[in-house]
């Protein structure tokens, strides 16, 4: 059968101890067997390495920071796009995806460049914050949770959470604090690097089981496989793991997509306590770093993803294959100092 072939613009190139979903992404399109994928990088740094990956990113653009606003984006996507003719547009990083949702119907009608992500109601409903309400919205179990923007907060909690708790960033980063002084400093380091607000959560004992899954937008659950950690980093990442054989794990990971009607790409990170009860801590909009496995395990989701976004009916993935690992590794990539001058001068490579 011959493949189609796409050209399809990739975000998240960062493939460092704290990886972005990118390069996974990318790893998993160059293996369709319905599309002859050419890779178009979107970077927001110019050491991020998936930019000199050449093997798997064919050209690589910089785009500005998101905090630049739709304008600005918007522009440097039409200049790419008279470059590269792009059929699709996957964004994987949290702090973007409010800007390509807002610009995903202009690009769609203006250009002809499809996007495959969730509304803006759908992204805003699973944000931490609100992450407890969700939890009742979508008939699962979600730690309490509570949103301050002053560490003087911390001292009036009261009995609405009691220690140890966890402090959260509102896009990134997590840590247990056992006591309120040390509450009060990881706010303030977390605050510093994320912003405001910061989320105050009920710590939750037991063991974190993680699903990547997708969603088609209308209650459909395309792909879903759950991954348990095996080896965790002093940032709280994965660096290896292994998918598991857990029926009820799936069963609430369907429900979850089904009652909110997800779509596009997600990341279901849950405690699993002794009991055998799960509680959602978190609900990313967009694949994980380790959305690889899947296509180990027998389901390439970022393949479903280019499917949806070109208007295909895609049936539901049926079964996974228990026991695949994924173990990362780091490696020196030489780079000559000519491609960094370029993609610092030109803003392209």
């Amino acid at each position: 059968m011959k493949k189609r072939k796409i050209t399809v613009g990739v975000t998240g190139l960062n493939n460092i101890d704290s990886p972005g979903p990118g390069i996974p992404v990318i790893r998993a399109l160059k293996e369709s067997e319905l599309f002859d994928i050419r890779t178009i990088g979107l970077s927001y740094e110019t050491l991020e390495p998936g930019l000199y990956m050449h093997d798997l990113v064919d050209k690589s653009y910089q785009i500005p920071n998101p905090s630049t606003g739709t304008s600005s984006l918007l522009q440097r996507l039409e200049y790419i796009h008279r470059q590269e003719k792009l059929d699709l547009i996957i964004p994987n990083f949290d702090a973007e995806l409010h800007n390509f949702i807002k610009l995903a119907p202009q690009l769609k009608s203006d250009y002809n460049i499809a996007t495959f992500l969730p509304t803006q109601k759908q992204f805003e409903a699973r944000h931490k914050s609100v992450l407890y309400e969700f939890g009742e919205q979508n008939e699962v179990k979600v730690p309490f949770a509570k949103m301050i923007f002053s560490a003087s907060e911390i001292y009036t909690l009261g009995e609405e959470i009691t220690y140890p708790l966890v402090v959260k960033g509102k896009y990134y980063d997590a840590s247990v604090a056992a006591t309120p002084e040390q509450a009060v400093n990881y706010f303030h380091k977390i605050s510093a690097k994320w912003g405001l607000p910061i989320i105050i959560q009920e710590f939750i004992s037991g063991n974190e089981v993680n699903v990547t899954a997708i969603g088609d937008g209308k209650g459909n659950c395309v792909g879903a496989v759950p991954m348990r950690k095996l080896y965790i980093t002093d940032k709280g990442k994965a660096w290896a793991g292994v998918a598991l054989e857990d029926d009820k794990l799936i069963d609430i990971a369907k429900k979850v997509i089904s009652n909110s009607k997800w779509r596009g790409g997600c990341e279901l990170e849950f405690i699993k306590t002794k009991e055998g009860e799960y509680y959602l801590l978190e609900m990313n909009p967009r694949f994980p770093a380790w959305v690889y496995l899947a296509v180990g395990c027998g389901q390439n989701h970022p393949e479903a993803l280019v499917r949806l976004a070109l208007g295909e009916d895609v049936n539901p993935y049926e079964s996974y294959e228990v026991g695949k690992m994924f173990i990362r590794y780091s490696f020196d990539q030489i780079v000559n100092m000519s491609e960094f001058e370029k993609i610092s001068t030109f803003g392209e490579l």
